[in-house]
Protein backbone atom coordinates (compact mmCIF):
# COMPACT_ATOMS: atom_id res chain seq x y z
CA UNK A 1 0.00 0.00 0.00
CA UNK A 2 3.15 2.23 0.39
CA UNK A 3 4.42 2.10 -2.85
CA UNK A 4 1.71 2.72 -4.75
CA UNK A 5 0.86 6.22 -2.67
CA UNK A 6 4.38 7.17 -2.77
CA UNK A 7 4.85 6.68 -6.29
CA UNK A 8 1.41 8.73 -6.76
CA UNK A 9 2.98 11.17 -4.47
CA UNK A 10 6.00 11.31 -6.48
CA UNK A 11 4.12 11.88 -9.81
CA UNK A 12 1.65 14.25 -8.45
CA UNK A 13 4.09 16.70 -6.55
CA UNK A 14 7.47 16.27 -8.80
CA UNK A 15 5.86 15.99 -12.29
CA UNK A 16 5.27 19.67 -13.37
CA UNK A 17 8.54 20.60 -11.21
CA UNK A 18 10.33 18.40 -13.63
CA UNK A 19 8.74 18.77 -16.27
CA UNK A 20 8.80 22.85 -16.05
CA UNK A 21 13.19 22.43 -15.28
CA UNK A 22 12.79 20.45 -18.76
CA UNK A 23 11.08 23.02 -20.63
CA UNK A 24 13.09 26.17 -18.85
CA UNK A 25 15.97 24.08 -20.88
CA UNK A 26 14.44 24.66 -23.83
CA UNK A 27 13.36 27.91 -26.54
CA UNK A 28 9.80 26.68 -25.85
CA UNK A 29 6.17 28.10 -27.07
CA UNK A 30 3.26 27.48 -25.23
CA UNK A 31 2.85 24.67 -28.54
CA UNK A 32 6.02 23.32 -28.85
CA UNK A 33 9.01 22.24 -26.69
CA UNK A 34 11.68 23.48 -29.23
CA UNK A 35 15.35 23.40 -29.45
CA UNK A 36 17.80 22.44 -26.69
CA UNK A 37 19.55 25.90 -25.59
CA UNK A 38 20.69 24.88 -21.80
CA UNK A 39 21.13 27.77 -19.87
CA UNK A 40 20.87 30.37 -22.20
CA UNK A 41 16.77 31.09 -21.02
CA UNK A 42 18.22 32.23 -17.60
CA UNK A 43 20.49 34.25 -19.33
CA UNK A 44 18.38 36.38 -20.98
CA UNK A 45 15.86 35.88 -17.67
CA UNK A 46 18.63 38.23 -15.79
CA UNK A 47 19.22 40.47 -18.75
CA UNK A 48 15.43 41.36 -18.86
CA UNK A 49 15.00 44.57 -16.94
CA UNK A 50 11.59 43.89 -16.49
CA UNK A 51 12.79 40.57 -14.16
CA UNK A 52 15.61 42.21 -12.94
CA UNK A 53 12.88 45.27 -11.17
CA UNK A 54 10.79 41.91 -9.89
CA UNK A 55 13.41 40.37 -8.08
CA UNK A 56 14.72 43.98 -6.68
CA UNK A 57 11.39 44.82 -5.86
CA UNK A 58 10.57 41.42 -4.18
CA UNK A 59 13.75 40.99 -2.33
CA UNK A 60 13.09 44.79 -0.57
CA UNK A 61 9.37 43.74 -0.09
CA UNK A 62 10.06 40.51 1.28
CA UNK A 63 13.00 41.80 3.79
CA UNK A 64 11.20 44.90 5.21
CA UNK A 65 7.76 43.55 5.44
CA UNK A 66 8.79 40.44 7.43
CA UNK A 67 11.23 41.80 9.46
CA UNK A 68 8.45 44.37 10.79
CA UNK A 69 5.76 42.21 10.59
CA UNK A 70 8.60 39.67 13.16
CA UNK A 71 9.01 43.01 15.42
CA UNK A 72 5.22 43.66 15.36
CA UNK A 73 3.92 40.60 16.05
CA UNK A 74 6.24 39.27 18.56
CA UNK A 75 5.13 42.62 20.65
CA UNK A 76 1.35 42.07 20.57
CA UNK A 77 2.46 38.47 21.17
CA UNK A 78 3.74 38.85 24.13
CA UNK A 79 1.31 41.92 24.83
CA UNK A 80 -2.21 39.74 24.62
CA UNK A 81 -0.09 36.43 26.38
CA UNK A 82 -0.63 38.43 29.67
CA UNK A 83 -3.46 37.78 31.75
CA UNK A 84 -5.78 40.68 31.83
CA UNK A 85 -9.83 41.65 31.66
CA UNK A 86 -10.90 41.65 27.84
CA UNK A 87 -8.19 39.65 26.76
CA UNK A 88 -9.97 37.43 24.36
CA UNK A 89 -12.09 40.28 22.78
CA UNK A 90 -8.26 41.94 22.04
CA UNK A 91 -7.12 38.61 20.84
CA UNK A 92 -10.24 38.44 18.26
CA UNK A 93 -9.70 42.58 17.28
CA UNK A 94 -6.49 41.62 16.57
CA UNK A 95 -6.96 39.46 14.09
CA UNK A 96 -9.63 41.32 12.13
CA UNK A 97 -7.14 42.65 9.35
CA UNK A 98 -6.05 39.39 8.78
CA UNK A 99 -9.19 38.08 7.74
CA UNK A 100 -9.79 40.18 5.00
CA UNK A 101 -8.73 38.84 1.40
CA UNK A 102 -5.92 40.35 0.36
CA UNK A 103 -7.12 41.48 -2.98
CA UNK A 104 -10.31 43.36 -0.84
CA UNK A 105 -7.51 44.72 1.45
CA UNK A 106 -5.14 46.27 -1.63
CA UNK A 107 -8.19 48.16 -3.15
CA UNK A 108 -9.57 49.10 0.21
CA UNK A 109 -6.19 50.94 0.72
CA UNK A 110 -5.71 51.91 -2.70
CA UNK A 111 -8.59 53.82 -2.53
CA UNK A 112 -7.01 55.63 0.62
CA UNK A 113 -3.70 56.39 -1.22
CA UNK A 114 -5.84 57.95 -4.11
CA UNK A 115 -4.30 61.52 -4.75
CA UNK A 116 -8.06 63.12 -5.19
CA UNK A 117 -10.21 61.00 -2.67
CA UNK A 118 -7.28 59.47 -0.76
CA UNK A 119 -6.84 60.29 3.43
CA UNK A 120 -3.39 59.08 3.14
CA UNK A 121 -2.17 61.01 0.31
CA UNK A 122 -3.81 64.13 1.82
CA UNK A 123 -2.13 63.59 5.52
CA UNK A 124 0.96 62.91 3.81
CA UNK A 125 0.80 65.77 1.16
CA UNK A 126 -0.51 68.35 3.34
CA UNK A 127 2.90 67.23 6.24
CA UNK A 128 4.81 67.79 3.36
CA UNK A 129 6.15 63.95 3.47
CA UNK A 130 5.57 63.48 -0.31
CA UNK A 131 5.56 65.84 -3.06
CA UNK A 132 3.62 63.47 -6.11
CA UNK A 133 0.67 61.43 -5.59
CA UNK A 134 1.53 57.65 -3.74
CA UNK A 135 0.05 55.59 -6.67
CA UNK A 136 2.04 57.52 -9.64
CA UNK A 137 6.04 56.88 -7.90
CA UNK A 138 6.88 53.30 -8.09
CA UNK A 139 8.79 53.65 -4.98
CA UNK A 140 6.21 55.07 -3.00
CA UNK A 141 4.11 52.46 -4.27
CA UNK A 142 6.58 49.76 -3.20
CA UNK A 143 6.69 51.48 0.30
CA UNK A 144 3.15 51.62 0.62
CA UNK A 145 2.47 48.14 -0.14
CA UNK A 146 5.21 46.97 2.07
CA UNK A 147 2.92 48.77 4.90
CA UNK A 148 -0.30 46.90 4.06
CA UNK A 149 1.27 43.91 4.34
CA UNK A 150 2.16 44.81 7.76
CA UNK A 151 -1.12 45.79 8.22
CA UNK A 152 -3.02 42.41 6.80
CA UNK A 153 -0.23 40.19 8.07
CA UNK A 154 1.34 40.80 11.60
CA UNK A 155 -1.56 39.06 13.16
CA UNK A 156 -1.11 36.12 11.32
CA UNK A 157 2.65 36.45 12.98
CA UNK A 158 1.26 37.36 16.12
CA UNK A 159 -0.79 34.24 16.50
CA UNK A 160 1.88 31.66 15.80
CA UNK A 161 4.21 33.33 18.18
CA UNK A 162 1.40 33.34 20.66
CA UNK A 163 1.00 29.94 20.24
CA UNK A 164 4.68 29.14 21.14
CA UNK A 165 4.91 31.53 24.18
CA UNK A 166 1.92 29.78 25.77
CA UNK A 167 3.89 26.28 25.92
CA UNK A 168 6.83 27.91 27.66
CA UNK A 169 6.25 26.42 31.10
CA UNK A 170 5.63 29.29 33.51
CA UNK A 171 7.77 27.61 36.81
CA UNK A 172 10.97 28.38 34.21
CA UNK A 173 10.05 32.21 34.72
CA UNK A 174 9.89 31.75 38.53
CA UNK A 175 12.85 30.10 38.98
CA UNK A 176 14.44 32.82 36.52
CA UNK A 177 13.01 35.59 39.03
CA UNK A 178 14.24 33.70 42.20
CA UNK A 179 17.89 33.66 40.98
CA UNK A 180 17.43 37.30 40.65
CA UNK A 181 16.69 37.68 36.67
CA UNK A 182 15.29 40.75 35.15
CA UNK A 183 13.13 41.01 32.33
CA UNK A 184 15.32 41.66 29.58
CA UNK A 185 17.35 38.82 30.86
CA UNK A 186 14.31 36.35 30.88
CA UNK A 187 13.24 37.52 27.28
CA UNK A 188 17.01 36.65 25.80
CA UNK A 189 17.61 33.52 28.08
CA UNK A 190 14.33 32.03 28.04
CA UNK A 191 11.57 33.11 25.92
CA UNK A 192 13.77 33.87 22.68
CA UNK A 193 15.31 30.45 22.83
CA UNK A 194 12.28 28.19 23.70
CA UNK A 195 10.46 30.42 21.20
CA UNK A 196 12.77 29.31 18.52
CA UNK A 197 9.95 26.69 16.48
CA UNK A 198 8.12 29.26 16.59
CA UNK A 199 9.60 31.77 15.41
CA UNK A 200 11.18 29.46 12.59
CA UNK A 201 7.92 28.61 11.65
CA UNK A 202 6.44 31.93 11.55
CA UNK A 203 9.03 33.62 9.82
CA UNK A 204 9.61 30.81 7.42
CA UNK A 205 5.76 31.03 6.70
CA UNK A 206 5.76 34.70 5.87
CA UNK A 207 8.91 34.58 4.09
CA UNK A 208 8.43 32.49 1.37
CA UNK A 209 4.77 34.05 1.10
CA UNK A 210 6.08 37.54 0.65
CA UNK A 211 8.32 36.12 -1.64
CA UNK A 212 5.94 34.61 -4.01
CA UNK A 213 3.64 38.14 -3.87
CA UNK A 214 1.43 38.67 -6.48
CA UNK A 215 -1.97 39.85 -6.32
CA UNK A 216 -1.04 42.69 -3.45
CA UNK A 217 1.09 44.32 -6.22
CA UNK A 218 -1.48 44.15 -9.03
CA UNK A 219 -4.04 45.21 -6.72
CA UNK A 220 -2.75 48.24 -5.93
CA UNK A 221 -0.70 49.37 -8.87
CA UNK A 222 -2.68 48.40 -11.53
CA UNK A 223 -0.61 45.91 -12.89
CA UNK A 224 2.17 48.81 -12.94
CA UNK A 225 4.52 47.47 -9.81
CA UNK A 226 6.49 44.70 -11.16
CA UNK A 227 7.14 41.03 -8.56
CA UNK A 228 9.04 37.85 -9.98
CA UNK A 229 5.33 35.97 -9.69
CA UNK A 230 3.99 39.08 -11.94
CA UNK A 231 6.56 38.83 -13.99
CA UNK A 232 6.09 35.16 -14.36
CA UNK A 233 2.17 35.24 -15.09
CA UNK A 234 2.93 38.04 -17.57
CA UNK A 235 5.33 36.10 -19.80
CA UNK A 236 3.52 32.92 -19.98
CA UNK A 237 -0.13 33.80 -19.86
CA UNK A 238 -0.56 37.37 -21.00
CA UNK A 239 2.06 37.76 -23.14
CA UNK A 240 2.90 34.16 -24.18
CA UNK A 241 6.16 36.09 -26.00
CA UNK A 242 7.96 35.64 -23.02
CA UNK A 243 6.93 31.97 -22.44
CA UNK A 244 10.86 30.28 -22.51
CA UNK A 245 12.18 33.06 -20.22
CA UNK A 246 8.77 32.79 -17.67
CA UNK A 247 9.39 29.18 -17.44
CA UNK A 248 13.06 29.74 -16.48
CA UNK A 249 11.94 32.39 -14.04
CA UNK A 250 9.30 29.96 -12.66
CA UNK A 251 12.32 27.63 -11.75
CA UNK A 252 14.34 30.15 -10.61
CA UNK A 253 11.28 30.64 -7.91
CA UNK A 254 10.62 27.64 -6.79
CA UNK A 255 14.30 26.96 -6.47
CA UNK A 256 15.46 30.21 -4.74
CA UNK A 257 12.06 29.35 -2.03
CA UNK A 258 13.88 25.98 -1.74
CA UNK A 259 16.69 27.41 -0.96
CA UNK A 260 15.31 30.12 1.60
CA UNK A 261 13.78 27.04 3.34
CA UNK A 262 16.96 25.35 3.63
CA UNK A 263 18.65 28.36 4.80
CA UNK A 264 15.88 29.13 7.80
CA UNK A 265 16.10 25.55 9.07
CA UNK A 266 20.20 25.12 9.11
CA UNK A 267 20.08 29.13 10.32
CA UNK A 268 17.46 28.21 13.43
CA UNK A 269 19.69 24.82 14.26
CA UNK A 270 16.62 23.23 13.30
CA UNK A 271 15.78 19.43 11.95
CA UNK A 272 13.30 17.93 10.04
CA UNK A 273 12.47 15.15 12.14
CA UNK A 274 14.04 13.45 15.23
CA UNK A 275 15.83 10.33 13.63
CA UNK A 276 17.86 12.65 11.25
Amino acid sequence: MVLPALLIILVVAFFPVVSSIWLSLHQATVTNTGAFVGLENYVEMFQNDDFVEGLSNTVIFTVVSVGLEFVIGLAIALAINRAFRGRGLVRAAVLVPWAFPTVISAVMWRLMFQDQVGIINYVANALGIISQPILSDRTLLLIAAILVDVWKTTPFMALLLLAGLQVIPGDVYEAAKVDGANVLQRFFSITLPLLKPAILVAVLFRTLDAYRVYDLFWAMSNRELESLSTFVYKAVRVSQLLFAQGNAAAVFVFVTSFLIALLFIKGFGMQTSAGD
